[in-house]
């Protein structure tokens, strides 16, 4: 037992360790103690998942408020999923049985009467989405005063999702206005599993204070990993091609029914497909159904009970999810993992590697890819995904790397959602006291100008988002309350059109469409029948049905870095066997190197095509490959000659009037000017991508997309390099 930390711990803290047979400490709980306990700096706690950071940051924070009571709230934790608060609730609860430290779950499923009594007793743990502290702070700010005047710690779980999204700044802002509103200077703490570079959570953590901010945690993942990728090709002749479809579908069972198995897809609709197709099979082979769907549009009781099925100890079971079982619901400890596809980025492989071997210590995960090449274009035959999923494992494997984050250079509509929600808390400002209560706050001192900001305010007061009393200080204008008073203004992230699916048994899901009587499809793993509909109220009723029809819900795929695409071009060049290939796919990868080998796009970034056609091929990530398309479409297509550009996997397809020669010499003469959103965009497209956008004028609109969106310097770079 590491006595030195454990001695130093609550009485009911060394209590609750002896319940658990715990033998020792581990090393990042050790670390932390000594960080939270003999410092007065932020502390990020970055460790692999399941590695007891949880612990690493409540069993210090508790003994200081143990040891030093606080005369309001004294803990306040900020988690990103209503689910993962009242997972964490439960856990804590155990914990704090015998400490008289009282903990509050603050969200919009929590009744307003426990809301009422920690309000009263203000006192312990307060759990909290981002949302409900927006909601509290623009509304309540007297409430907020007394609940955190004396506000020691804040602790902010799974800081790796909030980091570089609008939410991540809008948390920042958060902690800025509750300082000032409370008069309270609390430490942070920041837990994540994905983290490679502690140094830019570290300033996104400290951002708007003027404290340190120390790191601890293990560096490396410290299980054992089992790998395995498997790649399906689907044939030219479609009744070959169904034949390996259910080979797929029957090795996909295989290695899943009869264990805790979770499966991942990178969409609602593959999830739900995998499920009925699994379903199926167990009907007919009259074995037991042990299979669920867990993702946003599945209800919030059907999403608890695929999570008490995987957390319970008896029996198999299967579950297949989007990014919704990434983040740290406790599932309990499962038997392995599966990817069907690949993972857009390196963290998100990180996290869910991480779901399983909690008790083994060897995490597994298996990759499978149904793979069915294109004869449009050689390009088209490569099996990119396949590639993609070993890119991430090797980087993972050999770097331990995952990508960085970037702030978002011009927050525009979190400026203007910031800007209502302060004049909400404070009722009317005179613009200089706006200005500095809006553009100190951390997601703007560096990135917003006074006269960016100037252009917003005279926007919204044109509009009437804003209004100007007589004696000059500004309010909330009539559009602007019809935003503000909203149930919806307290998120920062887009709202999907959800219509509600019930069935007999209550609530099923939401469908972003509205569907027609009569109409099948599949949600939650079950198929359903519409018998009636509520457009009014957007509601849809259903009995359940036998078909197999996956609804659509709209969502792109994410972004991939630049590093990943350039370990594909890497992977294409090297004759590598890797071991964790089975033999299919490793056949896949040597005939996609033969197509590279043979294509010539290893050794040239422009492959002729047709007389007028090319490939351009630059090996950049999606954001950079994206801004060079938009370069060519936009600024450079008259001078170019170009009459259409086409984008695929990792390349685009180019037409123009121009030879290659001239087309690359003329390229590399131009002289671009990168802070000109018109090289980029239509003339007088203004795009609307982020929520409160609509109360932003065109100018920083188009100013947004080209620094948000787009990486205009490192695409230039590159087409000047061909």
């Amino acid at each position: 037992m590491s006595q030195t930390a454990f001695e130093r711990y609550a009485p009911f803290i060394q209590e609750y360790i002896y319940r658990k047979q715990w033998t020792d400490l581990r090393e990042v709980q050790v670390e932390a103690c000594e960080a939270i306990l003999d410092t007065d700096d932020h502390v990020i706690i970055a460790s692999g998942t399941a590695s007891g950071k949880t612990e690493a940051a409540f069993f210090p924070v508790l003994t200081s408020l143990y040891q030093n009571h606080s005369d309001t709230i004294g803990v306040m934790y900020i988690g990103p999923l209503k689910a993962l608060i009242n997972d964490q609730f439960e856990r804590l609860s155990g914990l704090l049985e015998e400490s008289y430290i009282p903990i509050w779950p603050w969200h919009g499923d929590v009744s307003q009467a426990v809301k009422k009594r920690a309000l009263k007793e203000a006192q312990g743990i307060l759990q909290i989405t981002p949302e409900s502290l927006e909601a509290l702070l623009m509304l309540h700010p007297g409430d907020a005063m007394r609940l955190f005047s004396d506000l020691r710690f804040i602790i902010i779980d799974e800081i790796h999702a909030l980091m570089g999204t609008d939410r991540g700044l809008q948390v920042l802002c958060l902690l800025s206005r509750l300082e000032k509103v409370a008069n309270c200077k609390p430490r942070r703490i920041g837990l994540s599993a994905t983290l490679n570079d502690y140094e830019p959570a570290m300033q996104f953590l400290a951002a708007g204070s003027n404290r340190k901010v120390q790191a601890v945690g293990i560096r490396h993942h410290q299980r054992k990993i089992s790998l395995c990728a498997e790649s399906f090709v689907l044939p030219d002749d479609p009744e070959e091609a169904e034949k390996v479809k259910q080979e797929y579908n029957d090795f996909l069972y295989e290695n899943c029914h009869s264990k805790k198995c979770l499966i991942f897809t990178n969409s609602r609709g593959d999830a739900e497909k995998t499920i009925a197709d699994m379903k199926e099979i167990a009907l007919k082979k009259n074995e037991i159904d042990v299979f669920y769907v867990h993702h946003g549009s599945v209800s919030a009781a059907l999403r608890h009970e695929a999570e008490s099925a995987l957390k319970d100890v008896n029996g198999p079971t299967v579950a297949a999810a989007t990014l919704t079982l990434e983040l740290g619901i406790d599932i309990g400890d499962l038997d392995s993992t599966i990817q069907i596809g690949a993972p857009y980025s390196c963290a998100s492989f990180v996290q869910r590697l991480g779901r399983s071997g909690r008790r083994s210590g060897k995490s597994q995960m298996m990759f499978l890819d149904v793979y069915e090449p294109s004869d449009r274009n050689p390009l088209e035959q490569m099996p990119w995904k396949l590639l993609r999923a070993i890119a991430i494992i090797q980087l993972y494997l050999e770097e331990r790397w995952v990508e960085p984050f970037e702030l978002k250079a011009k927050p525009f509509s979190l400026l203007a959602h910031q800007t209502l929600s302060i004049l909400m808390t404070f009722g009317e400002l005179s613009p200089s006291e706006l200005a500095r209560n809006v553009l100190m706050l951390p997601a703007f001192y560096s990135t917003v100008s006074q006269e960016e900001y100037k252009e917003l305010l005279r926007h919204m007061l044109a509009n009437d988002y804003l209004q100007r009393l007589e004696g000059g200080n500004i309010i909330v204008g009539l559009e602007g309350e019809k935003i503000a008073n909203h149930y919806s203004f307290y998120a920062v992230f887009r709202d999907e059109k959800a219509y509600h699916v019930h069935s007999q048994d209550g609530e099923i899901g939401t469908l972003d469409r509205f569907p027609i009587v009569g109409e099948f499809f599949i949600l939650a793993g079950r198929t359903w029948k519409v018998h009636d509909v509520d457009e009014k109220r957007k509601i849809v009723c259903v009995n359940s049905a036998k078909n197999n029809r996956i609804p659509s819900w709209k969502g792109s795929g994410g972004h991939i870095h630049t590093k990943i695409v350039w370990r594909i071009r890497q992977i294409l060049r090297e004759d590598i066997q890797y071991s964790y290939l089975q033999p299919k796919a490793s056949q896949v990868v040597n005939n996609a190197r033969s197509i590279a080998r043979e294509t010539g796009i290893l050794q040239k970034n422009i492959i002729p095509y047709a007389e007028r056609s090319f490939y351009l091929c630059p090996w950049v990530g999606s954001k950079t490959l994206q801004t060079i398309k938009n370069l060519l479409a936009c600024g450079l297509k008259d001078s170019l000659r170009i009459y259409s550009v086409f984008e695929g996997d990792h390349y685009l397809q180019i037409t123009s009037d121009l030879s290659v020669a001239e087309f690359t010499d003329k390229l590399s003469k131009f002289q671009i000017n990168i802070h000109d959103p018109d090289m980029v965009l239509p003339k007088n497209q203004v795009p609307k991508l982020d929520k409160y956008d609509q109360m932003v004028p065109d100018e920083l609109l188009q100013k947004a997309f080209l620094y948000n969106e787009l990486d205009v310097k490192t695409a230039v770079e590159v087409i000047k390099g061909l």
